[in-house]
């Protein structure tokens, strides 16, 4: 069988949520919005990528 890549990411995530967590200070507020935030921002980011490589 194929051996798992570590830094393998599901499709449509450039940063997961857990990466990006450990470069972030203590959260003292509502960690699922931040999460849900960063989650929806990082989507984002990933479909744009995406639209500037299929667009050349």
């Amino acid at each position: 069988m194929g051996k798992k890549h570590k830094h393998e990411r599901k499709p449509g995530v450039c940063i997961p949520w857990q990466e990006k967590l450990k470069e972030l200070p203590e959260i003292s507020g509502n960690e699922q919005l931040i999460q849900k935030v960063w989650e929806d921002i990082d989507a984002l980011a990933y479909m744009y990528i995406w639209q500037c490589l299929l667009s050349f």
